[in-house]
């Protein structure tokens, strides 16, 4: 496939209007659905070739969409956190899929013999995808994958937070399947709404906590299926037996991704007190040599839009306001037209500033005393269960300790972040956190649907069961399957 041509006015038209009629595509997807509804494993890996192919051909100008909606993106940034998880994700796919494809055999009780018993997968039908900005090719690309290996068809709902890139890929898209197989709508939040309350065969949101409940309460409508991953505060444990600089290192490089704008970025640091003073001094350590200067610095990625710009701080003015004491990395002006903020780390944090209140998801980053691994343990269980967590120690007791006592989504030890970049883990939240999974085998069993299937032949075993009761067999039978004799 050749690289997409730019929009063209008559494009964006034509995009505002398959917004207005949301329900006739979903329509059409169905319709196309019920002609085709369990595609073989040839045509799927067409599919994923295809979504390969398009990613690649048009690797330049994404990146450079990806650059334009952020005021400032480095491209070695979007190629590690956009092309090659999606790219992984689909070789790993297309590798495993004919084994995920095979229908599972079961075993079957005596009373039912003789008979066959097996779960085949079937595809769910649509699929709506609800794509956020931070990520806005891998969280469109990593669900779709996943949604056509099943065998499903796409609607797929991308941020207007990042139009550049939303515009290309719905055109890239557009040239790649047609749209009775998927299609990319773009639009405002009232178009996300629409969205969401359309009869899917299943949705998946990828977002904030406060917009999972709309979306799952719009979902209820229609008894959709969700898969919701959102976010939430993901603390990081750091323990006295883990070098602190090196720690430090992991979580700076983790928290400064995408300026803090990932769902999984440590969210709050909990540390020996007697340990505290020098893990600040190592983590800006850390960061300067990564990020010698901010302003005008390419690698470091700006922050979104002006709103979660000037949401971040409020968030700084607020905890200063309440006493937190503040190191940033830098007091150099950033006068280079960017949105870029340098790292904070906030100490003496309170929870009644808004900064421990809500997911902070930039670069703010509180860093609390603990006395000992016991109160930092009891610190993350009496808050709203995280997306991940994030424990550095080398005791191996207590490594098991943290995972036995706390829950999360997803947990690291001795590292952050990176067990998303693993295809063969699922990923997914809990509780506030969100619902369900995706990623691998758990993404394509979540966009099928398991249906049990029973298969007898012409003797029937089973009349032995059948009324009148009380015969001698019958007896013997229940007998022997109560335990007695």
């Amino acid at each position: 496939m050749s690289a997409v041509e730019p929009l063209t006015t008559e494009h964006r038209i034509v995009t505002q209007q398959i917004t207005t009629s949301l329900q006739d595509v979903l329509n059409a997807q169905k319709t196309a659905f019920l002609k085709d509804p369990n595609p073989d494993h040839q045509e799927r890996i067409a599919r994923l070739k295809a979504l390969e192919s398009a990613l690649l051909d048009n690797k330049d100008a994404l990146l450079a969409a990806l650059n334009e909606d952020f005021a400032g993106r480095s491209a070695n940034e979007s190629l590690l956190t956009e092309f090659m998880p999606s790219l992984g994700g689909i070789h790993y796919t297309r590798k495993r899929l004919k084994k995920w494809m095979k229908p599972s055999r079961r075993s079957l009780s005596l009373q039912l013999q003789p008979a066959s018993a097996k779960v085949i997968y079937q595809p769910l039908g649509v699929v709506g995808i609800v794509v956020p900005f931070n990520y806005p090719l891998f969280l469109a690309l990593g669900p779709l994958l996943t949604v056509l290996a099943a065998g499903n068809r796409a609607m797929i709902k991308m941020s207007e937070f990042t139009p550049k890139t939303s515009e290309l890929f719905a055109k890239l898209i557009e040239q790649t399947f047609p749209s009775d197989l998927v299609t990319v709508i773009c639009g405002d939040a009232d178009v996300a709404t629409e969205f969401s309350s359309l009869p899917f065969d299943h949705l998946i949101f990828t977002g904030s906590t406060n917009v999972g409940h709309h979306v799952m309460k719009a979902a209820s409508q229609h008894l959709t299926p969700v898969t919701l991953e959102l976010g939430g505060k993901s603390p990081v444990i750091v323990d006295n037996d883990f070098p602190l600089a090196e720690a430090a290192e992991r979580i700076c490089y983790s928290k400064s991704l995408n300026a803090g704008q990932t769902c999984v970025a440590p969210d709050y640091i909990l540390i020996k007190n007697e340990q505290k003073a020098e893990f600040i001094e190592q983590y800006l350590k850390a960061f300067r040599s990564m990020f010698p200067t901010v302003n005008g610095n390419g690698d470091y990625t700006s922050i979104i839009n002006p709103r979660h710009h000037q949401r971040l701080l409020n968030l700084l003015e607020d905890a200063k306001a309440q006493g937190a004491k503040v190191h940033s990395a830098t007091d150099e002006e950033i006068n280079d037209g960017s949105r870029r903020i340098p790292i904070h780390l906030l100490e003496n944090t309170s929870d009644n500033m808004a900064v421990m209140q809500e997911e902070i998801f930039g670069p703010l980053l509180p860093v609390i005393g603990v006395d000992n691994l016991d109160e930092a343990i009891s610190f993350v269980q009496q808050r709203p269960r995280p997306l991940a967590l994030y424990y550095f120690g080398s005791d191996s007791k207590n490594q098991q300790k943290v995972l036995d006592r706390t829950h999360s989504g997803g947990a690291c030890i001795n590292e952050c972040m990176l067990h998303v970049a693993v295809e063969d883990l699922p990923f997914g939240g809990i509780g506030p956190s969100g619902m369900g999974h995706y990623h691998g085998y758990e993404g394509f069993l979540t966009f099928s649907k398991a249906k049990a299937v029973l298969s007898k032949g012409r003797i029937n075993g089973a009349k032995m069961i059948f009324p009148p009761y009380g015969g001698w067999l019958q007896s013997k039978l229940l007998a022997f399957l109560s335990g007695g004799k």
